[in-house]
């Protein structure tokens, strides 16, 4: 069954609802799920045409899947981009693009800010295969333009990053990327293409882990690449095919559809945020709110600019202490105090969440890594979700009113 085409210009609202392939011959309006690891081919000469990749059609699930296609096409055009491509996870979708891009001798220059596992598999395990990485500050453009070098073919931030929030100017890391030669790809998993599309900025590549507010219910992994068609067709359709980070097509339909209620949700969760980390600034217990909505966030305007005018739904707050034991004690107190929001080391759900980074997110790197990357054991991160806010301060202030000896 052929689907009307839609018109030009449509805002994301509506492609979050609408970008997918037409419908089957039985005309479904939510988009089917097709679990299926093979598919049916009309006779022989085809099959050979679509396994040799010169004729379109499906042929196996690990290469492609209706369902999955579905959400690729969706957000890619979320994104503004001319193609995405599925992973299993957003650390797949890391490794694939690590994998598509990069030999033996070539360097990445990396924000030391990233997500630990990021850290974790460019700096160490790439390293392995002759892969050099240079990590350098998220803010000063200075740096990344020293740490470049002739085989430099990568750039790589996540901006804000997790879970500092700091935010990098994405305009001027491509250009600095694009004078050397290089690509600049961009981690846009705590904003989502519902609050900054760094395409519009001059990424050439954007990262997501689908499992964050792409699904936005705590529900299943995914992770995908958007950027060109030919990067996702010639360079990164060919990693999947054989080396198997293949989104699955139920999770690609959960992600799907949550993608459909991305945008409102986003809005809610961010004015949830700032209203939590205006309210956690005034508490004598605590010494630093990291938000990039707030006036006081060092990047605040760039971040306005950047990310559609909302600072998202992720914040991290430091408390006060005399030594390292005794702050993570009390961070340890504060959240193990909490009876509504969820201890665990996810974000992106419509469950605030809080979690203690320097010993979950980052709790694999080494000391010097973490006090690099600016995390301290006193510090606490909270993805906010719809609760209501009020819930959320009362939740917090159980364990901060139990904190003493500490100075306002």
């Amino acid at each position: 069954m052929s689907e009307k085409k839609l018109p030009d210009n449509l805002h994301r609202d509506t492609l979050a609802v609408r970008v997918a392939i037409d419908p089957s011959q039985y005309g479904e309006n939510s988009e089917a799920l097709y679990l299926t690891s093979g598919f049916l081919q009309p006779d022989a000469e085809t099959s050979a045409r679509r396994f040799a990749g010169t004729e379109d059609g499906y042929t196996y699930a690990r290469t492609s899947n209706p369902t999955v296609t579905s959400f690729e096409r969706r957000l890619a055009a979320m994104e503004g981009t001319e193609a995405a491509i599925g992973a299993s996870t957003g650390m797949g979708a890391t490794l694939m693009m690590c994998m598509g891009l990069l030999k033996s001798g070539d360097h990445v220059v990396c924000s030391r800010s990233m997500f630990g596992s990021t850290i974790a598999l460019i700096g160490r395990e790439f390293g392995k295969f002759g892969v050099e990485t240079t990590f350098v500050s998220q803010t000063d453009i200075a740096e990344w333009k020293a740490a470049l070098r002739p085989t430099t073919k990568l750039l790589f931030a996540e901006t804000p990053t997790n879970p500092l929030t700091e935010v990098c100017d994405i305009a001027a890391l491509a250009s600095l990327a694009h004078s050397a030669g290089a690509l600049l790809a961009v981690d846009n998993c705590f904003c989502s293409p519902a609050l900054q599309r760094p395409v519009e900025f001059g990424a050439d590549l954007i990262i997501h882990s689908g499992t964050k507010y792409l699904d936005g219910q705590g529900r299943v992994m995914a992770g995908a690449i958007c950027g060109s068609s030919k990067l996702i067709k010639d360079v990164f359709g060919p990693i999947v095919r054989t080396a198997g980070m293949t989104l699955a097509p139920f999770n690609a339909w959960v992600v799907l559809k949550g993608l459909e209620t991305l945008g409102i949700r986003m809005q809610a969760q961010s004015a949830n945020a700032l209203a939590v980390a205006t309210w956690l600034e005034a508490q004598p217990q605590v010494a630093r709110v990291y938000y990039p909505g707030l006036a006081s966030h060092p990047q605040h305007d760039l971040a306005m600019r950047q990310q559609s005018g909302h600072g998202g739904a992720v914040l991290s707050f430091e408390l006060h202490g005399d030594s390292a034991d005794a702050v993570r004690a009390n961070a340890f107190h504060v959240i193990n105090s909490t009876r509504v929001v969820s201890i665990a080391t996810n974000l992106g759900d419509t469950k605030t969440i809080i979690t203690h980074p320097g010993t979950t997110s980052h709790g694999r790197l080494t000391e010097d890594q973490r006090q690099a990357a600016g995390i301290s054991q006193g510090l606490i991160r909270l993805a906010v979700g719809l609760d209501h806010i009020d819930d959320i301060k009362a939740d917090l202030l159980r364990g901060l009113g139990g904190l003493d000896n500490l100075t306002s």
